[in-house]
Parts: structure tokens; sequence; C-alpha cells
């Protein structure tokens, strides 16, 4: 700003502006002006509040409102931060850490959201997982995006698997991997088996097939509706222990 007579007041009165005054000059003042807003010291947490609802702010001006040291105290002042899409990478990662876990889950839901920004608060929200009680697990489970819902699966708790599975969030990709891993136990692979949402899926269905801990209830009732040629197949898996294999060899022979 070209520092005459008349810049000079603003300058001054962006310095020394209070209450109202400032209030409205935090709402509608170009951005270089804002910079020296910034070290008013009439500034309060309900100014930043304000001025962190613009969608015009830059890093610039960003950078500026986290060296503030009223920012360090103010949990409200953090969230905010977090959730202007033009807060540098830098700050945000430093702030993530220190939201709670369902103000990161509400964070990674946001319609203006960046993508970089929601893998950094998914990646918060998984690292906390292994300390997370069941309850809130629970409450991710149904509510969480598809890359969380991922990581709850890999942990294999029934309680938590049949809730995931509700939740119109989740991929197929993410429950085959599921299946195939040693996490799937028995019960939760018969509520993948059970659900009208997953139950048809020919991939999740051979998925669950070749699971050694698949219980034999689902070879009683899917085999006969298989084809000679998805048998050869599912007999050829060496996961099959010897009363799966022995099914399913009974249905082949069922073919001739």
């Amino acid at each position: 700003m070209k520092l005459d007579a008349e810049n000079a007041k603003i300058l001054h009165r962006a310095l020394t502006a209070a209450g109202d005054e400032l209030m409205a000059m935090l709402e509608s003042a170009p951005l270089d002006l804002l910079q020296v807003a910034l070290r008013n010291p009439s500034l309060g947490e309900s100014h930043l509040l304000l001025l962190l609802k613009r969608p015009d702010l830059k890093e610039e001006q960003l950078k500026g409102v986290c060296a503030l040291a009223m920012v360090e105290s103010s949990h409200s002042l953090k969230l905010a931060i977090a959730r202007h899409p033009a807060t540098p990478a830098a700050q945000l990662l430093a702030i993530l850490p220190q939201l709670y876990l369902f103000e990161l889950l509400n964070f990674c839901l946001l319609p203006g959201i960046t993508p970089d920004q929601k893998l950094a608060a998914e990646r918060s929200i998984i690292q906390r997982l292994p300390v997370t009680p069941l309850g809130n697990k629970l409450t991710l489970a149904r509510r969480a995006t598809a890359t969380v819902l991922e990581s709850l699966l890999k942990e294999g708790d029934p309680r938590v698997v049949e809730a995931c599975l509700a939740n119109p969030r989740l991929k197929e990709g993410a429950v085959y991997q599921f299946l195939r891993s040693s996490s799937a136990k028995a019960e939760a692979i018969s509520m993948v088996a059970r659900s009208q949402r997953w139950q048809s899926r020919p991939n999740l269905r051979e998925a669950i097939l070749t699971n050694p801990r698949t219980p034999l209830i689902w070879f009683t009732l899917w085999l006969p509706t298989m084809g000679r040629a998805e048998l050869r197949r599912l007999i050829s898996s060496a996961k099959l222990t010897p009363q799966q294999k022995k099914a399913v060899e009974q249905a082949l022979k069922g073919r001739l």
C-alpha cells in the first residue's frame, strides 16, 4: 500500500479500531490491510472467528492468524483455522492432532474441504483408532469416510464390522480386502454373507468361499446355485479346509 496521508490514516485506523468498527474492517477490508489489523491490540477471539469466515483469505493471512498467541489457547480458533480451505498444510497438520475425534470426522465431511485436507484429517483419525473406545468406533463406523471405514474393518471386531457394512460410503474393494485378510473371522464373514447389499457381489462371494474361516453353512446355501466352471475354480483354491473342499467336490459330483 502506497504510504500517503490517506493510506497512513487507513493504516492507523486498522491498528487502533475497536469494537464494531474493528469487526466491520475485518469483514470487508482489503487483504493487505488485514495484515496490519492482525497487530491491533484490541483484536480478540470473536474478531478472528469473524475474519476466518472470509472465503477470500490467502495463505499469508492465515499464517498471520496462526502466529497469534491467542490461537494456542483457543480451541474454537484452531477449529476455524482447520476448516478454512486456504490454511497451509504445515499449519493444518499442527492443528489437526489437537481437535476432538468427531470434530475431525465432521471436518472430513465438509463440502468445501480440499482432498489434501481430507486426507490429513482421515490420517489423524486412523492414528487414534487403537486407543478409541468401542462406542466411538461404532459411531465412526456409521458415519465415517471410505478411508476410515477401511481401517475400521481391518480391526476385525464383528460389532464394528456390522456397523461399517451399513455405511453407504463403504467401498466394495475395502470389503474384499477385509474378506481376504486374517482379520476376517467367522462371525464377521457371515455378516457380509447375510448383507443384502454385499452378498450378491461375485468378487465378494468368491472371497467368502475361499476363506478357510467361512462357516460351512455358506457352502451349503451357495454351492447349489453355482455353475460347474465356478465350482472348478473354487476347488482349485489352496486356502480351502478339508471340509470346505469336500463340500465343493460333492457339489461338482451333482453336476455330472
